[in-house]
């Protein structure tokens, strides 16, 4: 694991404690995401208000472009698609 990868996979997961991510480098270059991700906190929010809160713990690396590109699908814990 990159240490790029683990420094948003831990804080995402200190914005959302409760949350299960999959984070996958979709480029191979580091750079550029895909992220899942479910929590409680998403309830009740617009799908606008819940990228909103994802990009908040991301901004410096997303503004410095460590993050170039990050495709987003969020969903409240009870909707995570990967539970069997």
């Amino acid at each position: 694991m990159t240490a790029l990868k683990e420094t948003v996979l831990k804080r995402l997961q200190e914005a959302f404690p409760d949350a299960k991510m999959e984070l996958i480098d979709t480029t191979g270059t580091n750079d550029h995401w895909h992220l899942e991700i479910a929590s409680d906190a998403f309830k009740g929010l617009t799908r606008v208000k819940q990228h909103q809160a994802v990009y908040k713990p991301l901004r410096d690396l997303i503004d410095s472009n460590q993050v170039h590109a990050l495709k987003l699908a969020t969903y409240p814990l009870d909707k995570w698609p990967h539970d069997a």
